[in-house]
């Protein structure tokens, strides 16, 4: 699959890392190799239902690649812009939000 243009990449959901709050992880289709350009950033602890092997065994979750060091008052923020219906999506938020300035750390 390709997504603007960009092959997907494979998921790598079994690296260990939990979809915990403040961790950032790849979107993706029903395909669990699907992801290419869309992230999302965990906003409560989803390892029970998100992580590799959450839905049975060997099951492909989402692949976390980071982790929000800071500025987690601005991820609550976003999680609190009124959300509706939209191009056939639900939870879509009413007004644009954009994120103007993220950093990558090396660790």
């Amino acid at each position: 699959m390709r997504d603007g243009g960009r092959e997907s990449i494979r998921n790598e959901s079994d690296n260990g890392l939990s979809n915990s709050r403040g961790t950032v992880a790849m979107a993706r289709t029903g395909d669990p190799h699907s992801a290419s350009t869309q992230f999302f950033i965990n906003h409560v602890d989803n390892g029970r239902s998100l992580d590799f092997g959450a839905r049975g065994p060997n099951e492909w979750g989402y692949s976390v690649f980071g982790t929000v060091l800071e500025g987690m008052d601005v991820v609550d923020a976003i999680a609190a812009v009124p959300t509706g219906n939209a191009g056939g999506m639900q939870n879509v938020p009413v007004e644009p939000v954009t994120i103007v300035s993220a950093t990558v750390v090396q660790p």
